[in-house]
């Protein structure tokens, strides 16, 4: 494949207060620049490819010192729309991850969420992009964000770009009066590669998962399960080729990882990955989505694809930082055998 990558969503900030209230004392708050979107685009760009990011931002100086560390990092953000009057924060308290009480969003009337069909020329932004990438928590910000990401897809879809979608569900957004069940399914139709998690399909597309999986905590159940999902979403929204699964188990300071990918009517599951100990959980999910796209973009075998992007996610887990710093190489050397 050749072209541009673009990586559509919301530049955050990720405020990081430890858990035992030490930077009141030091006043100190730990920060990094994140959002599910730009740690695709961060890790495609730090990999090589050409990698170009599209947000919203407010036209001052903070934005520019942002998109200049954004080109230090040799992400394209040409297309960057400025308006408004304030960039999205996240307050997540250290180790923990975004589904529990440590998480406190603060993006109300952000510039990105402030988005409205119209603002933007597609066809500009959209010259040269053969893979178009955004996620589930955009549409969760707003109902003009939601509205703006159809109208892109519908644009990125008119020009036969490849278009992939994470499902990452976050309680704590959709908040707008709309449910996941009530968008989503809206926004599929245009895709061609869905990743998420069994649980995230049966939350945003109303995709059944068998009632008590969770409590078999088996490998080839879930894995069964997965393979299930994957072949109801693609007959629910035929232009979708490929599904990939993610499962990440965390029993206290113990993690186990693997993952599933359904395509060309094939079903793989990669190597299971284990830890007793990680430093940072934000961003694996993304990294995965990362090496999905690196390896489809340079037609690897979907077999080779699943495990480049299951040791990249995995490998995420052990960098304290919202995106990956990690090479090719490095992570090819990381693959379980």
């Amino acid at each position: 494949m050749t072209g541009k990558v673009l990586s559509f969503g919301e530049l955050l900030l990720r405020i990081t207060p430890d858990a035992d209230g030490e930077w009141l004392s030091t006043n100190t708050l730990p920060f990094y620049i994140g959002g599910a979107e730009l740690n695709v685009a961060t890790a495609l760009a730090l990999w090589g490819l050409p990698s170009q990011y599209f947000t919203a931002l407010p036209d001052n100086d903070m934005s520019a010192q942002l998109v200049s560390h954004l080109n230090k990092k040799s992400i394209d953000t040409a297309q960057i729309h400025y308006h408004g009057s304030r960039v999205g924060l996240y307050f997540l308290t250290k180790g923990k991850d975004l589904k529990n009480d440590a998480l406190i969003y603060d993006r109300a009337h952000s510039a990105f969420a402030g988005l409205q069909p119209g603002m933007v020329d597609w066809d500009e932004v959209l010259e040269g992009v053969s893979w178009f990438h955004f996620s589930a928590i955009s549409p969760a910000v707003s109902q003009g964000a939601a509205d703006v990401c159809l109208e892109v897809l519908k644009a990125a879809s008119g020009k036969g770009i490849t278009i992939s979608v994470d499902l990452n569900y976050r309680a704590r957004l959709w908040q707008y009066g709309k449910t996941p069940q009530e968008v989503m399914p809206q926004l599929l139709p245009y895709c061609d590669v869905v990743m998420g998690n069994v649980w995230a399909a049966e939350t945003m597309l109303g995709i059944a998962v068998e009632p008590g999986i969770h409590e078999s905590g088996q490998k080839s159940i879930y894995l069964k399960e997965a393979l299930i999902t994957s072949e109801k979403l693609m007959a629910q929204y035929p232009k979708c080729k490929t599904v990939a699964n993610t499962f990440r188990f965390d029993a206290k300071e113990d993690i186990t990882y693997y993952t599933a990918l359904y395509t060309g009517g094939k079903f793989y599951s990669s190597q299971e990955y284990n830890a007793t100990r990680i430093v940072d959980k934000v961003g694996s999910g993304d990294c995965f989505m990362a090496g999905l796209i690196y390896g489809f973009y340079n037609e690897w075998a979907p077999a080779e694809v699943l495990e480049f992007a299951t040791a990249a996610a995995f490998q995420k887990l052990f960098i304290a930082s919202d995106a990956t710093n990690q090479t090719v190489d490095d992570i090819k050397k990381g693959i379980r055998s």
